[in-house]
């Protein structure tokens, strides 16, 4: 069994001497703009798509046990009717989001992702929720064109100039506003991240890799290629369920690895550090246990959901075929909805829409994943 002091062996990446060229915009005081001069250290990782992974028996099994699971829960929700699977997206979104202290509550991401006005952390998530569905629905081909367009579903809206391209300049981590010098960790240099992000991409893609632990290792190296200046964070993890729908761990769902993630963030954190020195462990187990937590709530959010449909159901007194009734559905699906759009999805007019709404007369919120 691993102890915490072996490592499983991965290339840990080197640093390269860069120059700095100063904005004259940036601001600070004179002695933090003298330390932030000269030349600065990038990251340099290492190219990973014909590496082997180094999993010691230990390992190998606690992702196959996580494997198993993540498939077992996707398949239990695929066979049920209720829309449980765009709940479980925006789940996976808002958590997400939050990793990234973006949090709103179920109504506002409705309004936002109906382009109503909201506020702008829901606008943010609703993004997120846009991401994921662009990484579901490329996860066939994962390729540099299908990580550009999650990170434009993601910002399109929000900060638009950033997106349909890798990034055209240093980017870096930390509070420092004047350089990257003092940084707590400098993504390398943006001339290196087409052919990393061709490298990764490559790795993406193989087939004869236990496909949890190939996930987790492509969402690290991602997470130390950044390739954006925004968004790097949440588009990680949209790759992260791309990999798992092409890998055919889930076929149905977006399983809320995210809200696992969510439980321990400094482990987190801490485990794409290790990665970055070459110990890929601490991550695969990371995503590993998000797993089981993402399945646990994924049961408990689908459970909730079984009973508020239940209740809402017992309070509708029109006939089992009506529009009422199958708004319900709906309002599970999106909590905010106009008569035109309701009338749109239940094939019927305004006028029956509106009077469906007041047969169904209720309003509930419920949980996004933070059991």
């Amino acid at each position: 069994m691993t102890t915490s002091k072996e490592k499983s062996p991965w290339l840990a990446m080197h640093y390269e001497e860069r120059p700095w060229h100063k904005v004259q915009d940036e601001y600070g005081s004179r002695t933090q703009n003298r330390l932030a001069s000269g030349p600065y250290l990038a990251s340099v990782p290492a190219f990973i798509a014909d590496l082997q992974l180094p999993l010691d028996t230990e390992l190998q099994a606690l992702t196959e046990e996580a494997a198993s699971e993540l498939a077992r829960f996707d398949a239990e929700v695929g066979h049920l009717t209720a829309p449980f699977a765009a709940v479980l997206l925006r789940a996976e979104s808002a958590a997400s989001s939050e990793i990234e202290h973006l949090t709103s509550d179920a109504r506002e991401i409705a309004l936002a992702e109906l382009g109503e006005r909201a506020s702008e952390d829901a606008q943010l998530i609703a993004g997120n929720v846009g991401a994921m569905q662009a990484a579901l629905s490329l996860s066939g081909s994962i390729d540099g064109a299908a990580i550009l367009e999650m990170h434009r579903a993601l910002l399109e809206h929000s900060n638009p100039g950033v997106v349909g391209h890798w990034r055209d300049q240093q980017v870096w981590i930390g509070v420092s506003s004047v350089g990257p010098h003092f940084a707590q960790f400098v993504p390398p240099h943006h001339d290196r991240v087409p052919a990393l992000m061709d490298d990764l991409v490559a790795f993406a893609n193989r087939v004869n890799l236990p496909v949890l632990a190939q996930t987790a290792i492509a969402h690290a190296q991602f997470e130390t290629i950044h390739p954006f200046p925004d968004g790097n964070g949440r588009v990680g993890r949209s790759l992260i369920q791309a990999m798992l729908r092409g890998g055919e761990l889930t076929r149905n769902v977006a399983v809320p690895i995210s809200a696992g993630l969510l439980r321990n963030t400094v482990r987190y954190f801490d485990a794409l550090s290790a990665y970055r020195a070459g110990d890929v462990t601490p991550i695969i187990r990371s995503i590993a246990y998000a797993s089981f937590a993402a399945v646990h709530n994924g049961r408990v959010l689908v459970a909730d959901l079984g009973s508020v449909q239940a209740e809402w159901r017992g309070r509708i007194r029109a006939r089992q075929d009506s529009a009422a009734h199958r708004l319900v559905g709906i309002l599970l699906r999106q909590p905010v909805i106009g008569a035109a759009a309701a009338a749109a999805q239940l094939g019927v007019s305004t006028v029956n829409a509106q009077i469906a709404t007041e047969d169904v007369n209720l309003y509930e919120s419920y949980s996004l994943g933070g059991h």
